[in-house]
């Protein structure tokens, strides 16, 4: 009977431990994710397409195929993550089983764009795997 609680015991313990662990992913991963995003964006800012390309998932490479490919997309539809003047992280989160980081970009013009990045790990570590400009919030009067 005694071996019988303790077996239970254990297994509750084990069960609060692992359920105390299910949300600690999202926010383990803050620091890596957003060094990725800002070392993209620092290699961008330096018209260094193949640094910034290297941050970018297995299938957007295969989407892009070239640095250079990547870089004129970039400029032609980012350009406030080319050019930005600022960038703030935002949350992290986890949507549907997919860990999307929102960063708000001021751009040289000081409008503020607000992006999601959808990131996936990978053996390489952290990469970029879509970013989708939001719509504005729209504020009205």
């Amino acid at each position: 009977m005694r071996q019988t609680v303790r077996k239970t015991r254990r297994f509750l313990a084990l069960c609060i431990l692992l359920g105390a662990g299910l949300g600690m992913p999202a926010s383990a991963q803050e620091g890596p994710i957003e060094n990725t995003i800002r070392s993209q964006i620092d290699a961008l800012l330096a018209d260094d397409f193949a640094r910034a390309f290297s941050f970018a998932s297995p299938a957007i490479k295969g989407m892009f195929g070239s640095p250079e490919n990547f870089g004129r997309m970039v400029q032609q539809g980012y350009p406030m993550v080319h050019r930005p003047s600022a960038v703030r992280m935002l949350d992290l989160r986890d949507v549907a089983g997919k860990l999307w980081q929102r960063v708000m970009i001021t751009d040289l013009e000081g409008r503020t764009h607000v992006l999601d990045y959808q990131m996936i790990e990978t053996p390489q570590g952290w990469q970029i795997n879509g970013v989708r400009i939001l719509p504005e919030s729209g504020v009205g009067a």
